[in-house]
């Protein structure tokens, strides 16, 4: 009985080509938007956690100033007291579960070598950066092992730097300016990309005591900790805080583990996830309403066969399910459609930016399809019963 239900609502599809076709089409659409933004929303989430897992998954940020203390984000608006180097030095010696404690200063500024120029952040740090932010040295050498607060005029340069300021040669023992300061090539980092929002192929780093003066500042941008293991982060953390708090005589810092920023992030990329489905899911609703008033126009003009069929023997229940099946197999038709587009879609975006790993996730297409059926079968529930409700003596009087 079954089979020849699907049989006889796959004629009538057949039977009207271009109004099945257009409501596929509207259906297709729904179920593409759902798949596609479903796949950008979790690429998007993919992304931003790969950034941050690229430099491990025990580090922690000391940032200065407190939501609490400014009345705004750590470090804007001004802070109560400077995140200095003798504050880095009292971390590196009563912390003893960090594996690196590194200064890390900030600016921007123009390096230039002849009439090659180009402008770049610089970064203020100390040998120990390369290890903690997992950097790697393609020539030379990295900054030098030394006293935190003596500078020296010797620089670090990223690996697209080096190759548009010495092009076909080799940029170690030679001499750049970054803004008004004179400063010796020593190492070349080696190709990175981006990380953590810093295009580290296009930095220079130089001790953190001389990009502290080259800006005239006295406060670090941050103090990044990495400890041997993700169990150490929220004791280090602890630590951190009371070690600042005594020296400021308050608690004018903001301590952030990687952890936390990581599933900060990933807890509100989900959000946006679930709202781009939502407003696919509306599309998608449209498109039901298109099933709807097709299945309605289909009804009046069969009321002949809904007649034919009731003098037959069909009970009212076969006519609600032969319509009720027939929309559904409508809708299911749009959606297998509309997945093979969404995951046609989200291919073409993948291949035009290739740094979003989108991917539609398996749970993500089932559940479009499995829509696509619901909500066909909701739709077709009213053309259905209107159908099953019409006096077959009547309809065979319309012929």
């Amino acid at each position: 009985m079954l089979w020849d239900m699907m049989r006889l609502a796959g004629l009538a599809l057949a039977g009207n080509r271009l109004r099945t076709a257009l409501c596929v089409v509207g259906v297709s659409v729904g179920i593409a938007a759902v798949v596609t933004l479903t796949a950008l929303g979790e690429g998007a989430r993919q992304y931003v956690i790969q950034e941050f897992t690229s430099i491990g998954s025990n580090l922690l940020s000391i940032l200065p100033g407190k939501t609490e203390t400014t009345g705004a984000m750590p470090g804007i608006g001004g802070v109560p007291n400077d995140l200095t180097l003798q504050d880095l030095l009292a971390l590196r010696r009563e912390i003893h579960s960090a594996q690196y404690i590194v200064p890390v200063s900030m600016g921007t500024e123009t390096v230039s070598h002849g009439e090659r120029r180009r402008q770049v952040a610089v970064v203020g740090s100390i040998a120990d950066f390369l290890n903690a932010r997992e950097l790697h040295v393609a020539q030379g050498l990295f900054l030098p092992n030394g006293d935190v607060e003596r500078g020296a005029a010797v620089v670090v340069l990223g690996h697209t730097v080096a190759r548009e300021l010495f092009p076909g040669q080799s940029p170690l023992g030679q001499v750049v300016r970054v803004g008004e300061w004179r400063m010796r090539v020593i190492g070349v980092l080696a190709e990175i990309g981006t990380q953590l929002g810093i295009k580290m192929d296009e930095v220079a780093i130089v001790p953190v005591a001389t990009g502290l003066k080259m800006f005239n500042r006295s406060s670090l941008y941050r103090i990044l900790i990495k400890v041997r293991s993700p169990r150490d982060l929220n004791r280090t953390c602890d630590e951190a805080l009371a070690i600042l708090t005594e020296r400021h005589n308050e608690e004018d810092v903001t301590c952030i583990t990687q952890k936390a920023v990581i599933s900060t992030f990933s807890g509100i990329l989900q959000t946006l996830t679930l709202v781009l489905v939502a407003i696919g899911a509306i599309s998608l609703s449209v498109a039901g309403i298109g099933v709807m008033n097709v299945m309605l126009v289909t009804v009046s003009e069969r009321t002949e066969e809904i007649g034919l069929l009731r003098a037959l023997g069909a009970t009212q229940g076969h006519i609600r399910g032969l319509f009720l099946l027939e929309a559904i197999l409508l809708a299911g038709i749009g959606g297998l459609v509309g997945l093979g587009l969404g995951v046609g879609l989200v291919k073409a975006v993948v291949w035009g930016f290739p740094a979003i790993p989108a991917d539609p996730p398996a749970w993500a297409m089932w559940a479009a399809l499995g829509l696509a059926l619901v909500m066909g079968g909701l739709f077709g529930v009213m053309p259905a019963q209107r159908a099953a409700k019409l006096d077959p003596i009547l309809a065979l009087q319309r012929r």
